[in-house]
């Protein structure tokens, strides 16, 4: 039998040597299929961000490189962020510098820097406004692309002239009617005289302020006669503060009044009441829970001869009984504020116009009354 190849087993041969070909020249284009088709990998970024010093609004990016382009964002652990770069184009950055917003925010502690991509195309940084769903960060596996670094203020900005509150003793309680008396001690920390404001705050509002005139390295202490007149009821936050120091506390402030609600005149078109209430709010005139009118807000206090008009649409008889009751929230939106209370009872009274009456009618009985003494 001969041993040499047919014309048919070199055809065999010949169709197995393609097969392979067409295989190993298919493993090629699939593994580049990405570049052949224009598909890119994922989206990579890396950041180096080295402790530093700081002038407090604003820190420096060491190095921070984006396949995409970008954003820097900083943040202190709390969900809101205290800077944003501005765009970034896709490569590597060299010592970007990240400034808060109009210089409001201290940029000093543990402080986190992340990559965030630039989902929307616009170079606006929207990942916030939009809950997360646009401009989120860079991912190394399943990570956001971070560093984290300490920012310690600047030598020069640490030192400062200020006026130093060393201590202060307030009450813990007062009644929203009272002058209360706060004692605090201040001290120069400089070698030079200086003057300065000391400020006595409530609830952040400024109440009382004077000049203070120290030699340098002088203590002494400062007293504050603050009148709560109109201040809230409530656990209020006091200081006595400096320019750039201050010494903080908190005073329980009851209410100065029993709530209450008198209606001193009444006719078809308005009622007029004396009110004491320890919340903002308003006092409005009911009929069977249906509310005829309301009065303007209110803030917390005493307040006498408040009108409450009836509305436009209202129409009341002199023997219906009506109700004026007091309330806390704003009267452009009756149906979420709630009652006020006072020893777990709404702050009410019940009345009639033709029981009440008004001024002129009031000021003719008298009259009346006195032509009658006179006739007898």
């Amino acid at each position: 039998m001969s041993s040499r190849p047919t014309f048919g087993t070199v055809k065999r041969v010949t169709a197995i040597l393609i097969a392979i070909a067409v295989v190993l020249a298919a493993g090629i284009v699939v593994g580049q299929a990405p570049v052949i088709f224009g598909v890119d990998d994922d989206p990579a970024a890396s950041i180096t961000f080295e402790d530093q010093e700081s002038d407090g609004v604003s820190v420096v990016v060491d190095e921070v490189t984006l396949s995409d382009g970008g954003f820097v964002v900083i943040t202190d652990g709390n969900e809101e962020p205290l800077a944003v770069s501005s765009y970034l184009e896709d490569g590597t950055h060299e010592n970007v510098t990240v400034e808060s917003e109009e210089n409001e925010t201290d940029l000093v502690g543990q402080l986190t820097a992340t990559v965030h991509q630039d989902t929307t195309g616009d170079e606006t940084f929207t990942h916030y406004e939009t809950d997360g769903e646009e401009d989120q960060p860079y991912l190394e596996d399943g990570y956001p692309v971070s560093d984290t670094a300490s920012v310690t203020p600047d030598d020069d900005e640490a030192v400062s002239d200020s006026f130093v509150v060393e201590s202060m003793t307030a009450p813990e309680s007062a009644t929203t009617n009272e002058t209360i008396a706060v004692v605090a001690e201040v001290r120069n920390p400089t070698e030079f005289g200086q003057q300065q404001v000391v400020e006595f705050r409530l609830n952040g509002t400024v109440l009382e302020r004077q000049i203070l005139e120290l030699d340098g390295g002088e203590d002494r202490e400062i007293s504050f006669e603050v009148d709560l007149s109109g201040t809230p009821p409530g656990t209020q936050p006091i200081g006595v503060y400096t320019d750039d120091d201050g010494e903080v506390g908190e005073i329980d402030l009851e209410f100065h009044a029993d709530p209450s609600v008198t209606v001193v005149e009444a006719d078809t078109e308005e009622v007029t009441v004396d009110v004491a209430t320890p919340e903002d709010g308003f006092v409005a005139i009911e009929d069977d829970d249906e509310v005829l009118g309301t009065s303007d807000e209110l803030e917390a206090g005493e307040h006498e001869n408040v009108s409450v008009a009836f509305d436009e649409d209202v129409s009341v008889d002199e023997d219906d009984e009506l109700t004026a009751v007091v309330y806390e929230g704003d009267p452009e939106d009756v149906d979420a504020a709630e009652p006020v209370e006072h020893e777990d009872e709404p702050v009410e009274e019940t009345f009639t116009i033709a029981d009440v009456g008004t001024a002129d009618e009031d000021e003719d009985e008298e009259n009346g009354n006195d032509d009658e003494s006179e006739d007898e």
